[in-house]
């Protein structure tokens, strides 16, 4: 994360969030983290917390701040919170609460995170809210910028949103804006939505249902623009104060699960800032091996080249919280030396540039108490804080510069991300549920064969000429998982992408449902029958059905589910049925690109099943392309990755296993030769050169190895 005053590697915790920790612990604790090799701390500077009445600032716990960590060689990064209201504006500007969608204001409560009141904050939709927002953060950055422990900005804490949230009339109005801009007048827009009698812009409210309409599909659009336009706004604010410190900001890895109805869109937040993170953390989303590698690909994609940063990791425990319930002690919940060990390691080698622990301490009060911090209740040093130390001091040393310059290889594949289809998935059925299952199914089905998996987003795809967005590196084979709804504008990139030379597979009803959510009358629609070489023949939406569909594709028995179309061949040529003998693949040449279109949608099959022949579908694919995997194992249970660049080439070898794994890794014979090996991390006996291609390797229990190839 290269904000401007930030270490070449930030190694450090969130630490300050006002009631925590103790004041008379600071001294100590800054000390103890700059002898354990930390670098930086994140802090929250609540709004609630500063501005204890309309312009009477109470800055002293955070000069504290500030100063320890220039005392202390530590950078502070000022994550301004602005949604933590003063309780006085709750009251003097009512008006600026949110409103629920069924018409209850929102009241000031209490965050789990930190103890402190004022959230969510108020609708910067009214401009009387916003502008006291706006003096807030202008006296933070004003008093803070050029302080000797300043090391950055982020200006958004876990980017998103509340799901029935801001109905009140400073954000219809500027719905209706939008519409304005969008339509240009209201019998254009009342054709669109299939309301005729609009009399003025003033007739129009946002829509406080969820179904698959035009006015709610426009209506979930426009609150991510408005979204990333206050963002925007905040980012313009600061660089204008502070133009030599970079900005940051975090997400959640959400875009494949709340996009639409949180607006949690990595891609969007990403391109505000310099630099980019998530949070993660097994304790909460499951600890099998493919999901935090899945979150560290989406969240460097949507970087576009940007750097990247574990901006919330997880060293200790998650008491009581409904996430954790029922799981075992050993997934994550009750996080081990050997845990943090792990999920450090699998976060560098999915990129990641700097990492941050949730807390340094936990909390003392609260929910979330005793929660995700390496060091004890009272700031003592712990076994789990001994690893971070090691581990910090590993990362950030001199010797691992030229390791940090380089990061992941091109992917084998790219998963294609496609805005609309979540959007309309969400309208349509109130979850993103079948949308997310079938994005992180595909990415699991390669994974399960060590096929490096990255997500690519519709708009870096250059239409005419297959080339990437700035900063983006695309694989010349997309897959295509859950299509059913694809915009004109969409169909058209694809059908140029890959006239252009590329080879996409997509799964069923590509575009059955197009702009504004209407069925096509041909199938599949907007050109894609003469893309793919089909027509649809038959169709079927009973996803409570087909939990057992199965299909024959390449030899392999696939599982598919949810939505079944079977196709007529018109210039394709078939290569997969169902077991009543319908077409249920179809391979086609076009341009100079290939295509083949599965009438399902296996990727929701591998991750309901797990199911050896969806695994060999996916694996086949690499071969059906006519493409080289980067790297294979010998044992399934180890994820390779190759990282590439300015600082060289590097292997990365994890083992999420409770047990050492002998394993050998074996480069593509296209790849460049192995020269002499030298490993940074995993001892210096645990690689063995094989031939110019294959290294074998003992990998320990839940730990790593990485060699510089040379």
């Amino acid at each position: 994360m290269p904000a401007g005053n930030l270490p070449a590697f930030p190694y450090g915790a969130v630490y300050f969030r006002k009631s925590n920790p103790p004041r008379e612990d600071w001294t100590r604790d800054y000390q103890t983290a700059a002898e354990d090799g930390h670098n930086a701390f994140r802090h929250w500077f609540l709004w609630s917390a500063v501005e204890i009445a309309p312009g009477e600032f109470d800055w002293a716990d955070y000069d504290r701040q500030l100063d320890l960590a220039a005392d202390n060689g530590i950078r502070t990064i000022v994550a301004e919170m602005m949604t933590s209201a003063p309780e006085w504006a709750f009251r003097s500007l009512a008006h600026a609460r949110f409103e629920r969608r069924d018409g209850t204001p929102v009241r000031s409560t209490i965050s789990p995170s930190c103890a402190i009141g004022g959230f969510p904050g108020l609708c910067l939709d009214n401009e009387d809210a916003r502008d006291h927002a706006g003096a807030f953060l202008t006296a933070l950055v004003t008093r803070y910028r050029g302080h000797p422990g300043l090391g950055g900005y982020d200006i958004w804490n876990e980017c998103g949103y509340g799901e029935d949230v801001c109905y009140c009339p400073a954000t219809a109005e500027k719905f209706r804006s939008w519409l304005r801009e969008r339509y240009g007048d209201l019998r254009s827009l009342g054709e669109a939505w299939g309301r005729h009698s609009y009399a003025t812009w003033d007739d129009i409210d946002p829509p406080r249902t969820i179904e698959p309409y035009a006015d709610v599909l426009d209506w979930l659009t426009f609150r991510q623009d408005n979204a990333y336009r206050l963002m925007r706004w905040r980012a313009e604010l600061v660089r204008s104060i502070d133009g030599d410190c970079a900005l940051t900001a975090h997400g959640v890895a959400g875009s494949l699960t709340h996009a639409a109805p949180r607006g949690t869109d990595d891609w969007r937040a990403a391109a505000e800032v310099e630099s980019y993170g998530l949070t993660w953390g097994s304790s909460r989303h499951g600890d099998e091996p493919w999901k935090q590698l899945h979150a560290m690909d989406l969240v460097r994609s949507a970087c576009r080249g940007k750097p990247f940063w574990h901006a919330e990791a997880y060293a200790g425990p998650l008491w009581m919280q409904r996430q954790v319930i029922g799981k075992p002690r050993d997934e994550g919940r009750i996080a081990s030396v050997e845990d943090i060990r792990y999920w450090n390691l699998a976060s560098f080698a999915g990129g990641a540039s700097g990492l941050f622990y949730l807390r340094w301490r936990p909390l003392l009060d609260g929910p979330l108490f005793g929660a995700f911090g390496a060091y004890g209740m009272d700031g003592s040093r712990t076994d789990r804080s001994a690893m971070v130390s090691s581990l910090a001091e590993w990362a950030t040393a001199p010797a691992q510069r030229q390791l940090w310059e380089s990061g992941p290889a091109p992917a084998d594949v790219g998963i294609l991300y496609v805005p609309e289809t979540q959007l309309f998935t969400y309208a349509q059925q109130g979850s993103t549920d079948h949308y997310a299952r079938a994005m992180q199914g595909a990415y699991q089905g390669f994974f399960a064969n060590n096929i490096h998996a990255t997500f690519v987003h519709i708009d870096d795809l250059e239409a005419g000429d297959g080339a990437a967005a700035p900063g983006t590196v695309n694989p010349t084979l997309l897959y295509l998982p859950f299509p059913v709804m694809l915009t004109k504008a969409t169909a058209d990139k694809l059908r140029a992408w890959v006239e252009a030379g590329g080879t996409l597979v997509a799964e069923g009803c590509p575009a059955y449902f197009s702009d504004h959510g209407k069925v096509g009358t041909a199938q599949p629609h907007q050109g894609l029958d003469a893309l793919f070489g089909a027509r649809e023949s038959y169709v079927e939406f009973t996803p409570d059905l087909l939990d057992d569909l199965s299909l024959r594709v390449d030899g392999s028995t696939v599982h598919g589910g949810v939505f079944l179309q079977a196709y007529e061949p018109t210039t394709g040529t078939p290569v997969g049925w169902y077991a009543d003998g319908k077409v249920a693949a179809v391979d086609h040449a076009v341009g100079e690109g290939r295509t083949r279109l599965v009438g399902t949608f296996p990727s929701v099959g591998y991750h309901r099943h797990h199911a050896q022949g969806t695994r060999s579908y996916f694996a086949r694919l690499l071969d059906w392309a006519g493409q080289r995997q980067r790297v294979r194992v010998s044992d399934s249970r180890v994820t390779a990755r190759v990282h590439d660049g300015a600082g060289g080439r590097y292997l990365w070898l994890l083992n999420p296993t409770r047990e050492p794994v002998r394993v050998t890794a074996t480069l593509a014979a296209t790849a460049k030769a192995v020269g002499e090996l030298e490993v940074l991390w995993g001892g210096g006996e645990s690689a063995v050169l094989v031939d110019q291609h294959s290294i074998d390797v003992q990998l320990p229990a839940r730990d790593a190895v990485v060699v510089e190839l040379g």
